[in-house]
């Protein structure tokens, strides 16, 4: 784990520096997206977590118009455990890899029951032993089912993570230590939110709208992308991506 008093930086300027230009753009991004949260629908603990594990590979928003019917049909971990894999099959075709998805969310119905009660466990230590979870869907169930910050380093937040000179790392783990230690605790569930939902919104991988960006100017990757303020607003997403 690295401290914040570490002098090595990826784009060379001092620690504290870095340490004030990540939160002021974090807090610039708070202003910008007031609303930022978890964007799958869920009421409990597992939900989210099945939900999580079910977006691999496809969208939030085709998660969240499929889990309505899971969710009734299977309440909790024991139903998810004796699940008929051919209804689930059935119930998760649209979300493709369907098989595999199957298999992800009997197995981790089976492991909950025999090992946690049919509970979600409230701790990183415990949920990267249940099948098919990891550090980044760890964080998202401890951070928004359980109020327990976690940074959750997607594909968008490590390539924003990069961008913004907060990390020169393609690691996850590496990613979540470098960043961790510029941002406060507390506002690590946020924090992730923040700059997911600006990397799906602004920040493109291929095409950043550079012109309509809030952090612009707090930003070593500025340019990359499209500056014209008119064209960069064209780029820009709104509402929940597809």
């Amino acid at each position: 784990m690295l401290s914040a008093t570490d002098t090595a930086t990826p784009t060379g300027e001092s620690r504290l520096a870095l340490v004030r230009r990540a939160r002021r753009i974090d807090r610039e991004l708070a202003v910008t997206y007031p609303d930022a949260k978890a964007e799958l629908d869920f009421t409990t603990p597992l939900e989210l977590l099945i939900a999580t594990v079910l977006s691999a590979q496809t969208t939030d928003v085709r998660v969240n118009a499929t889990t309505p019917v899971l969710f009734a049909r299977f309440p909790d971990a024991a139903a998810y455990a004796s699940a008929d894999p051919a209804e689930l099959e059935q119930l998760l075709g649209p979300l493709g890899f369907f098989r595999a998805k199957t298999r992800a969310v009997i197995g981790l119905g089976q492991a909950l029951v025999e090992r946690f009660d049919g509970e979600v466990p409230p701790r990183m230590a415990d949920l990267v032993t249940l099948p098919g979870v990891g550090r980044k869907t760890a964080n998202v169930v401890l951070g928004n089912a359980f109020g327990i910050p976690g940074i959750t380093v997607d594909t968008h937040f490590g390539r924003l993570a990069r961008r913004f000179g907060w990390t020169a790392s393609d690691d996850p783990v590496r990613i979540e230590a470098e960043v961790g230690v510029l941002i406060p605790k507390k506002d690590w569930t946020m924090l992730s939110h923040h700059v997911v939902w600006h990397g799906r919104r602004r920040c493109h991988a291929k095409r950043p709208a550079c012109g309509a960006c809030p952090v612009a100017q707090w930003c070593p990757s500025y340019g990359i992308g499209e500056t014209d303020p008119v064209a960069a607003a064209k780029l820009v997403k709104t509402g929940p991506p597809r």
